[in-house]
């Protein structure tokens, strides 16, 4: 057989091709006419990624393909033969680890810059649901109220940690989906328990936050005299109070973030992307309010428990704060208090998310 012959339309394949290749090949070799290769084209080496001859060289074809017909052998696929080694070799993990960090960084500084707008945009709604989730009144009766304290300064109560605090945990959860798909990319498992592990990280990443948190949310919730009651909660109890509620955050965390995250993943993989900006923006918008309305539906019974926990004004068990919902609204009132402002606000925030999550990570992919 001619040495061309043997010779790959491509040398950069995977081992399983190579494999298959070569099954084929040394069936064929037992008492049949060797079935041809490929035709050569312009082969590359994985190294240098240069053409092994020049681009006006003819490709070359095998004389025997008339006798591969007439064996009745099956025709064999574009693959490359056993004395061709296979594609790219493992990756270092200090490489694997580099990489996953620089997606990270860019999913994670879009997501930062998205959620502080929409802190400035939508703080008025959040407060609203913190309020509906600690008292169980309706959207409408939430409102008045909420504006009878204070009017609309009333709802901007805890905004310096909440500018802190949204950038930050935003930054957590599309860093950690960012950088564990990349890190898990070269790991042969589903999407979906890649996103679990994202989640995971993410929910460990908003246990650091909860000082900040529960300064955010008592604000919210007690409007000016917030911070006197959350200081006093603290002189009674000790330090360890601002992390009431940190069992439940985390586990909204993980429930919410991987449905949000699983929906959008399996959404942006599998919808039509476009090139028009308008419609790729529609469509990030579209993507991020499905995320966040079924997000906001799994996750919403640990929140309301998590924050009647963390605004009480005395410790509280986890037992006696869902006693407490329950009593006052029933079970459906465990699941439903506030939900359909939550999802209102967050299929809101979502859109915005999206659209300028998706906008950030396509100029930061410009400039580098």
């Amino acid at each position: 057989m001619p040495l061309l012959s043997l010779m790959p339309q491509q040398l950069y394949v995977s081992q399983a091709t190579s494999d298959a290749w070569a099954a084929q090949r040394a069936a064929t070799l037992q008492g049949h006419t060797p079935l041809p290769a490929p035709a050569l084209t312009s082969p590359y080496t994985p190294s240098a990624n240069r053409s092994l001859m020049p681009a006006a060289q003819q490709p070359v074809t095998s004389a025997a393909a008339p006798a591969a017909a007439r064996s009745g052998l099956p025709a064999v696929p574009n693959l490359v033969p056993a004395v061709a080694y296979s594609s790219k070799e493992k990756e270092p993990l200090s490489e694997t680890l580099k990489r996953a960090g620089k997606r990270a960084l860019g999913g994670g500084i879009p997501g930062a810059a998205a959620m502080g707008l929409q802190v400035l945009s939508l703080m008025w709604l959040r407060t609203t649901v913190n309020y509906q989730y600690r008292y169980g009144t309706t959207t409408t009766e939430a409102l008045k109220h909420l504006y009878k304290e204070g009017g609309v300064v009333r709802f901007y109560r805890g905004l310096a940690p909440a500018l802190l605090q949204g950038p930050l945990s935003r930054f957590g959860d599309t860093a950690a989906n960012a950088g564990m798909l990349s890190l898990l990319e070269e790991v042969d498992m589903p999407v979906a328990l890649k996103t679990m592990a994202a989640s995971g990280a993410a929910a460990a990443f908003r246990i650091l936050l909860m000082p900040i948190d529960a300064t955010k949310t008592i604000m919210q919730v007690e409007g000016k005299g917030g911070f006197q009651k959350l200081a006093a909660k603290v002189k009674v109890g000790g330090p360890g109070v601002l992390y009431h509620g940190a069992l439940a955050a985390s586990a909204a965390t993980f429930v919410g973030h991987y449905p949000w995250f699983a929906v959008y993943n399996y959404l942006n993989h599998t919808m039509t992307q476009y090139d028009d900006l308008p419609k790729r923006l529609l469509r990030s918008a579209f993507i991020g309010f499905c995320a966040s309305a079924i997000s906001d539906t799994c996750s919403n019974s640990i929140r309301v428990v998590k924050t009647t926990k963390q605004t009480a004004t005395v410790p509280l068990t986890y037992p006696a704060a869902i006693k407490m919902v329950v009593e006052k609204d029933g079970v459906l009132g465990l699941f439903g208090r506030g939900l359909k402002t939550k999802i209102i606000s967050n299929g809101m925030q979502g859109l915005l998310f999206s659209v300028l999550w998706r906008m950030g990570q396509d100029y930061m992919a410009k400039g580098n």
